[in-house]
């Protein structure tokens, strides 16, 4: 008998409102689509006591996928390549956007406006077939599903359109600020990997990634003559140079999604003693995004070259990271540069020297 159908409304509702909290949980404690995917559809498969449970994503033309994850047992599948709906549980339930429940197959479809997805969970063979229970929990856990997915894909929207105003604001820098002016193709590589070394966050990592490509926006208020100048530069003109920091944040500040790039940008050239500028700021006072970029753009700097300043040996610069440390720089970002840049490919930036 299945005592399963004979189950109290008390008792169905704590299973559906202790299925709900779970599904909560996890997408509040997860920061990426495929990994949102992932999780739920393990879950989900062990809610329901399943065999399998396929959670897939479609395209625009509601006949692919974008996303399939295939979660059984401890074994998961993700295939993220677009691929053509080939079952006929698949095809019939993005077709006629209803849910199909036959013996030991269940599937539901992902809907907000229009279907998204679906789910799909098997049992095996000789286990209990589905119920209107069953059907009733997985309609309950794709609602609270679905909710998790959209904010994701708004969210994969909207950094989408930021990485492509950044984009264009790099453009523009690259047109308007000679090359020797601008950092080689592995700068924002360096800035990145320093930061894992140091174990940044994903979010504080997506900022410093932003800031190392738009930190010197500010030089396209820099009159050209000085940017182009050879010789070294007079006080004056140094002067001015040093305004580019702030003239960057105030470019940028319009941006609201870039609010936690501007205090790196506006602050990458401080000094860890307070010898820096534009505010002096010393050790902690310093932005942690802005510590680390000030190692990284000094070591650039120094490699790379600039019209006024020679270049220098990979290995002198580094001895020259390692001597301003504690006094230009924060020890334990040079620490982490040092790491980083034993099994950094030094290689690519000798070539980019010839």
């Amino acid at each position: 008998m299945n005592t399963k159908n004979y189950l109290t409304p008390t008792k169905k509702y704590k299973i559906l409102s202790s299925a709900v909290h779970s599904i909560y949980r996890l997408i509040n404690s997860t920061f990426e689509l495929k990994d949102l995917v992932s999780r739920l559809s393990r879950l989900i498969c062990q809610l329901l006591n399943c065999s399998s449970c396929e959670i897939i994503l479609l395209d625009n033309t509601k006949t692919s996928s974008i996303l399939k994850c295939t979660a059984s047992g401890r074994k998961k599948f993700i295939i993220e390549k677009k691929t053509k709906l080939s079952g006929n549980i698949e095809n019939r339930i993005a077709r006629t956007l209803t849910s199909v429940r036959k013996n030991t197959i269940l599937g539901m479809p992902l809907i907000s406006e229009d279907i998204i997805g679906m789910v799909i969970v098997r049992r095996n063979l000789f286990e209990r077939p589905f119920d209107s229970f069953d059907q009733e929990l997985l309609i309950t856990l794709s609602e609270q599903a679905i909710i998790g997915i959209k904010n994701f894909q708004l969210y994969e929207e909207q950094q989408k359109i930021v990485f492509g105003s950044i984009k264009s604001l790099v453009t523009l820098l690259d047109i308007r600020v000679p090359q020797e002016y601008t950092h080689s193709p592995y700068f924002s590589r360096l800035v990145v990997a320093i930061a894992h070394q140091m174990h940044l966050d994903d979010k504080q990592v997506e900022s410093l990634k932003y800031a190392s490509l738009l930190h010197d926006t500010g030089k396209v208020d820099i009159p050209m003559e000085i940017l182009t100048k050879s010789g070294k530069l007079t006080d004056q003109e140094f002067s001015i140079i040093k305004t580019h920091p702030v003239k960057g944040a105030q470019i940028l500040r319009p941006f609201q999604i870039l609010k936690p790039v501007i205090p790196i940008i506006m602050h990458h050239h401080e000094k860890y003693d307070g010898t820096g500028y534009p505010s002096r700021l010393k050790k902690g006072q310093i932005p942690l995004g802005a510590r680390i970029m000030a190692v990284a753009d000094a070591f650039e700097a120094m490699v790379y070259g600039r019209p006024y300043r020679e270049r220098v040996a990979i290995d002198a610069a580094i001895r020259e990271i390692k001597k301003k440390s504690g006094t230009q720089f924060d020890p334990k970002v040079v620490d982490a540069f040092l790491k980083v840049i034993k099994k950094f490919n030094t290689k690519k930036y000798l070539r980019l020297l010839q």
